[in-house]
């Protein structure tokens, strides 16, 4: 046995030998992405922080996000709302127990979890995106409600189907619900986003019927056919609930995690060449309606499954997203565990990360990855987190432009200057002038230039930090070689300013 175990872990080191070898003759000509959306989900929902402590919670998430900081990651997508719930002090919801391990029970020691995340992610150069499940009430192991639960409160506004409880999005009261929940979370704390995923109308069980005629009945407004009506009220939520956000704070995006099958090609001539449940007709959700009326800010279809999948092939889908999702930033949710453990179709010596990476680059629309889940990252799986940590996100990155919110942009940083402290030689600046939003920098971009070389901010390669603070220490190795430094600013929605530059002597 242990010979046995010996092989296949040389089988193995081989194959990540090879892996890295690959990697670094591939990025070494692919080039860096000067924006891209490099995020991963951190849920709850799968009971990993529940009855952990504080103490104990705050350190897990800690580690995980200073390895994913490592990673290259700029974007953490929080889920703080698994079942009209909440992970963060609500007067409209109560505790989750998948915090405490029990529902409305707060966290002691005293924590607000979105808060502390907030506050840890911007200090490391993150976004913090409130991930919140719209319509779930109850999952299928919750057994106890809190007395101020939605289901408690006003059950006739649920119904059970499959051991879930679904808020019922044929009643009115309910979009207006879950806006109010949204308006909350982002008038009270310092999102950047707010990001829903793919639970809309539940997932079809064999044998069981959405208990909603009675609401057709009522609410039908003149459509005959159900599934139209369906889709007609998720989207009259999805509109009502994009402009409750941008209403209350214009900057805060409205990402949309959707089923990675839009429609399949028998369904419709436009679907895919896949066959799978499908948004439109199983979940009643307009993915591309709300995209084409601008009805979200990103989209990140969840693509899990592995290149050459018989039913829903990675290659086939990506490209079909890429054709038909362009008028928004399109964003790949991608599940690592998969993607390591299926060999590339072309290269059956490595797993398939190679080839995922090189498609999302081919694709114009593609602006950046989702990685289901943070924990496989930070744990490696498959080389997965070193291979972005030392090739493909090892230089820093912008989030996708999103001028279609607000096209203004920061003025130029002021006093750049170079100055010998205590702690060696260090570049500072002053932040430009700002009245509001638009114009005020929170962050800034740092290039590095050889004199004499061309200043060009589009070269990704140049970034050497994205970062909130107003100074950046310098390599000094004696004075002996020039550079140019350039400093920008960035706003909230990280459109750029104008150069300052400083030649630097190190």
């Amino acid at each position: 046995m242990r010979r046995v175990l010996r092989v296949q872990s040389y089988r193995w080191m081989m194959a990540v030998i090879l892996f890295t070898v690959h990697c670094s003759l591939f990025v070494s000509s692919a080039g860096a992405q000067k924006r891209e959306m490099r995020g991963a989900w951190i849920q709850c929902v799968n009971g990993q922080f529940q009855g952990m402590g504080t103490v104990k919670m705050q350190q897990t998430l800690a580690y995980q996000l200073n390895e994913l900081q490592k990673d290259g990651v700029n974007v953490i997508i929080f889920q703080v709302r698994p079942e009209c719930d909440a992970l963060y002090e609500s007067r409209l919801e109560p505790w989750s127990r998948f915090l405490t391990g029990q529902q409305g029970r707060a966290p002691q020691p005293y924590w607000d979890p979105l808060q502390w995340m907030i506050e840890q992610c911007h200090v490391r150069g993150m976004e913090l995106h409130a991930w919140i499940n719209p319509y779930r009430a109850r999952t299928k192991s919750t057994t106890v409600l809190a007395n101020n639960h939605i289901k408690i409160r006003k059950p006739q506004n649920c119904f059970e189907y499959d051991g879930l409880t679904i808020l019922n999005p044929g009643i009115p009261e309910n979009r207006d619900y879950i806006c109010d929940v949204a308006r909350d979370i982002v008038t009270r704390y310092d999102v950047d986003g707010i990001h829903m995923d793919d639970y809309f109308y539940p997932y079809p069980a064999a044998g069981q019927i959405i208990p909603d005629g009675a609401q057709f009945q009522q609410y039908n407004n003149g459509i005959g056919n159900i599934g139209d009506w369906r889709r007609y009220n998720v989207n009259l939520f999805i509109e009502q609930f994009y402009k409750t956000v941008h209403k209350a704070k214009p900057w805060v995006k409205v990402g949309i995690s959707p089923f990675g099958i839009y429609r399949n090609k028998r369904s419709a001539d436009m679907g895919s060449n896949t066959n799978g449940l499908q948004n439109y007709d199983d979940l009643y959700a307009d993915i591309l309606l709300w995209i084409n009326n601008g009805w979200l800010d990103y989209c990140v279809p969840q693509i899990y499954w592995e290149i050459g999948n018989k039913a829903a092939d990675y290659d086939t889908l990506i490209r079909w997203w890429n054709q038909y999702a362009g008028k928004r930033p399109l964003i790949i949710g991608e599940d690592v565990e998969r993607t390591v453990k299926a060999a590339d179709p072309r290269n059956p010596a490595q797993h398939q990360l190679p080839a995922k990476h090189l498609l999302r680059q081919q694709m114009p629309n593609v602006k950046g990855t989702v990685l289901w889940y943070a924990k496989a990252v930070v744990d490696n799986v498959g080389n997965y987190g070193m291979t972005l940590r030392d090739y493909y996100w090892h230089t820093p990155a912008l989030q996708p432009d999103m001028s279609f919110i607000d096209k203004k942009t920061p003025g130029k940083v002021r006093k750049l200057k170079p100055v010998w402290t205590s702690d060696g030689y260090v570049l500072f600046w002053t932040a430009p002038k700002g009245k509001d939003w638009r114009n005020t920098a929170t962050k800034y971009v740092v290039y590095r230039f050889d004199k004499g070389e061309k200043v060009n901010t589009d070269d990704a390669k140049k970034i050497i930090a994205v970062t909130p603070e107003t100074f950046l220490k310098l390599p000094y190795k004696g004075g002996d070689q020039k550079y140019v430094y350039v400093v920008t600013a960035l706003n909230r929605l990280q459109n750029e300013s104008k150069i300052r530059k400083k030649t630097v002597k190190l």
